[in-house]
């Protein structure tokens, strides 16, 4: 049976009752946009920054065909190895189910993770289906105050990612103030006009802008956004090197910390 760290996810008793600040703030937030604009590393920094206030959070990474696991820390600083395929290959997901999957990190013990394995891809399991995937995030709603979805670009054939999209209460959307981006949105944002999207609960997010990048460039490339994510060397490299869930600690990293504190304190209502 799965030893979950003290003072993390699981350590509390079922008796306990939330605080008041706990029952106002929390919720489901999905990260989606076009690839290459940061998904994966906005999700993790959101996550980091609750854990690191000691709020319970599980980070959920969708991408099925470039894991992101390996991507974001080394597996020497993870308690254990699950993966996300073993919960939705199953013919209903449960809440046990979920929480014998999810990966502890070892300095980090209000995070737990779930996510495909390095090697793993689509066929490495059963195909599920759109069950599956709102068992998944009801689950992981009941398990945690925090949800941080990193979803997949590529909505269309990507179940889970769309499923999140559909049933979180805030999705952040990126894009770089890029001609790719401008091309991808013009592609995907069709898919997205039925009525099971919500658009309201939409944030217009310009990523990895540099210095050079003037606002009136981003409001004609991106149109109106609620935030702006700086370009960091610092983030580029913790990104490069796999350790992005290390501190940000250099004065150049400063503007895009502050931002993502802003938007926290803006979805969660922390």
């Amino acid at each position: 049976m799965l030893k979950f760290k003290k003072n993390g996810i699981f350590s509390r008793s079922a008796s306990e009752e939330a605080t008041a600040s706990e029952l106002q703030e929390g919720g489901v937030v999905a990260v989606w946009g076009s690839p290459g604009s940061g998904k994966t590393t906005m999700a993790v920094k959101i996550a980091k920054y609750l854990a690191d206030k000691k709020r319970n959070v599980v980070l959920l990474l969708c991408d099925m065909t470039a894991p992101m696991l390996p991507c974001i820390c080394p597996a020497s600083e993870l308690e254990c190895e699950r993966s996300l395929g073993s919960v939705l290959a199953a013919a209903h997901v449960t809440e046990n189910l979920v929480k014998n999957n999810l990966i502890t990190h070892k300095r980090l013990g209000y995070l737990t993770i779930l996510g495909m394995l390095k090697g793993e891809n689509e066929y490495t399991y059963p195909p599920y289906g759109e069950a599956q995937a709102r068992e998944l995030i009801d689950c992981l709603r009941e398990i945690a105050p925090y949800v941080v979805i990193d979803c997949g670009s590529y909505i269309a054939n990507d179940i889970l990612s769309a499923v999140a999209l559909m049933e979180a209460d805030s999705v952040l959307r990126l894009a770089n103030a890029d001609l790719k981006s401008i091309s991808y949105l013009s592609s995907q944002l069709p898919l997205l006009k039925d009525a099971k999207w919500d658009t309201d609960k939409q944030y217009k997010i310009a990523a990895n802008v540099k210095p050079q990048q003037a606002g009136e460039q981003i409001g004609q490339a991106l149109g109106n956004v609620a935030f702006i994510l700086p370009h960091s060397e610092e983030l580029e490299a913790q990104f490069l090197a796999g350790i992005l869930l290390s501190d940000l600690t250099m004065k150049e990293s400063r503007s895009f910390r502050k931002e993502i504190e802003q938007v926290c304190r803006e979805v969660f209502s922390c």
